[in-house]
């Protein structure tokens, strides 16, 4: 399923104006947003009631995407091997940060968490975007992620901090994404 071009055009206009997007990805719904604006990924950590030391993830259409936030050239063969075995998939990879990607992104952190979805509606959006876009869980800090609009709409009631929500199912994973640090192989989640 893709959306139609009338709703990506919605989606684009709100991502090129410091909006917020809730959308649908390979296991439950995700607030994103423009990583190269502060106010609107401060937006997110407001709407979510987020600390920002957290850090947040970068979903995208392609690893080229990712290149400009997360550097990868400090990774060695087999590091990038294993990065790339899993994408695109539901698989998140914590890599060391550029130095130009706002602390907003990367939290208390040297690193970012990178992701090359699956997802055919956030592929066409990160496609149509020509960059990656902001991906946290669409939910209050301390309750269960959204996994559908219904619960989008709900837990969020009008916030006026949230533009746009994208009414496309989730691909059906029942849990969310698995996390891994690049440079260890270890699982974080």
């Amino acid at each position: 399923m893709l959306l139609k071009q009338s709703e990506l055009n919605n989606t684009l206009k709100a991502l090129n104006a410091q909006g917020v997007i809730a959308y649908p990805t390979e296991s439950v719904f995700g607030l994103g947003c423009d990583p190269d604006c502060e106010a609107a990924i401060q937006k997110i950590l407001t709407l979510k009631e987020r600390p920002a030391h957290k850090g947040l993830i970068l979903i995208a259409a392609s690893i080229e995407q990712l290149e400009k936030y997360a550097d990868f050239s400090v990774l060695n063969e087999n590091q990038l091997a294993a990065i790339k075995k899993t994408w695109p998939g539901p698989y998140t990879w914590v890599v060391p940060a550029k130095n130009n990607l706002s602390k907003l992104v990367s939290g208390g952190f040297d690193s970012v968490a990178v992701r090359v979805t699956t997802h055919p509606v956030v592929r066409q959006i990160c496609q149509a975007f020509n960059k990656p876009i902001i991906s946290t869980s669409a939910n209050l800090s301390g309750l269960d992620p959204a996994i559908n609009t219904r619960q989008v709409m709900e837990m969020f009631k009008d916030n006026p901090l949230l533009n746009v929500i994208i009414d496309a199912p989730v691909s059906g994973l029942s849990s969310p994404s698995q996390i891994y640090n690049a440079s260890t192989g270890e699982r974080l989640r």
